[in-house]
């Protein structure tokens, strides 16, 4: 069954013809929104930095950054990724960053279509387990969160903190009433609100307080604009509305 929003797609390969073979075997897929092709590592972390991509193929061997090490410098909100290659020796590494499945070449139709169904169902309906957004069984309740400035930290309630957002220098963490600049990265932050389940990374320059959301706004790239009670409002990518989606009951 297709994915309620298209895939978009990356391939990577530094041998033209493997490219195009794989390419040529996604268009014969259903529920495949768009490819984007590049043959080096490098080439693949800058589309990142400028698309949304769902699914990311990638050679293991390449010149340059092999396609693990490629992995390895992806940015927090990553693709899924499918690895492919002649090789099967580096199939364990592969697991080990996190991919959801090692193809083996030469690539025929229905291996690619069961990779990419694999892909499908970690997007739909998330990895198995403790679902996403549930707070760990028996953690505290968060009555304080301590902010860490430049002259000490500050404490707020996790309730009042509407949204937090990087932009590439600092992070702010926004209140409805003040805005506090912060040496804490986004991920310090989010290991803090773990406990508090309101919270979700919904980009990679921004967590989210649900509580303090009125509407989101659907957009062209499959993701959301949320608009906050504030006023503010809120990027939400494409690959973090699924989940919310999911987490929201919302199809």
């Amino acid at each position: 069954m297709a994915s309620s929003i298209p895939l978009r797609v990356l391939v990577c390969d530094d041998e033209l013809m493997a490219r195009k073979r794989v390419l040529r075997l996604l268009g014969e897929l259903e529920g495949i929104e768009a490819t984007i092709e590049c043959e080096s590592g490098e080439q693949v972390l800058a589309r990142l930095r400028e698309d949304e991509v769902d699914v990311a193929i990638l050679d293991v061997n390449m010149p340059g950054m092999s396609g693990i090490e490629t992995v390895l410098a992806m940015p927090e909100e990553r693709p899924y990724v499918v690895f492919v290659t002649a090789h099967p020796e580096h199939a364990v590494k592969a697991f080990e960053v996190g991919a959801v499945d090692y193809v083996m070449k030469p690539i025929d139709d229905g291996r690619l279509s069961k990779a990419i169904e694999r892909a499908r169902a970690f997007l739909d309906h998330g990895p198995a387990g403790r679902g996403e957004g549930e707070p760990a069984s028996g953690a505290p309740k968060l009555t304080k969160l301590a902010i860490a400035t430049h002259g000490g930290a500050a404490l707020v309630s996790p309730a009042d903190v509407t949204h937090a957002t990087f932009d590439g220098t600092l992070v702010s963490v926004h209140t409805s009433s003040r805005t506090i600049l912060t040496d804490d990265t986004l991920q310090d932050l989010e290991t803090k609100l773990g406990p508090a389940g309101s919270f979700e990374r919904v980009h990679r320059r921004a967590i989210l307080n649900l509580d303090h959301v009125e509407r989101l706004e659907s957009v062209d790239s499959g993701g959301y604009v949320a608009c906050l009670s504030t006023g503010k409002r809120v990027d939400v990518s494409r690959q973090s509305a699924r989940k919310l989606r999911r987490r929201l009951g919302l199809r």
